[in-house]
């Protein structure tokens, strides 16, 4: 399978159901390594008049540590009925296991920066900022119950898009 790099203005998709529903890869990719895991939160928009993606990491989860250490990292979206491949993403920890070759899916590289060959769309992304959630940022008083009751803030991360990859 092979990609072509198009232009981000010439996306056309919905990251409600490509991310949301469909779910995602986030890699986070540092000298040492990377490592890969589901994501069903996260956003492609614009910010700063850079176009951007947005994702969240708990500081718990070992991709953390390769967001935190590398300069870059992408989110690849999935096509629909991937899931149970793509539990082993969500399940299963990078320290203990390979999850490519448990899941069946292929490590592929763009510049350094790893994705899943079996993506549809995959965004390269240059770290340009991250801050850590705090409930202080919740008006809606639900959120912090329902997403945080062991109160684990995520990380957001804000990665400038530099490639889109689309599956040809």
């Amino acid at each position: 399978m092979s990609f072509e790099k198009i232009n981000i203005e010439e996306l056309e998709f919905s990251p409600v159901k490509a991310i949301g529903e469909n779910w995602g890869i986030l890699t986070g990719t540092d000298s040492e390594g990377s490592n890969s895991m589901t994501v069903s939160w996260g956003s492609v928009g614009v910010l700063w008049s850079k176009p951007c993606v947005f994702a969240f990491v708990r500081p718990g989860r070992y991709t953390y540590k390769f967001m935190e250490n590398g300069e870059y990292f992408s989110l690849a979206t999935m096509p629909e009925g991937y899931h149970e491949k793509m539990a082993v993403f969500g399940s299963k920890s990078g320290r203990d296991c390979d999850k490519y070759k448990e899941s069946g899916f292929t490590l592929s590289d763009e510049n350094g920066v790893k994705y899943p060959e079996e993506a549809e769309l995959v965004f390269i992304c240059k770290k340009i900022a991250a801050g850590d959630i705090s409930p202080e940022w919740f008006i809606d008083d639900t959120i912090d119950a329902k997403n945080y009751p062991k109160k684990d803030y995520h990380r957001m991360y804000v990665g400038e898009i530099i490639t889109v990859l689309k599956k040809n």
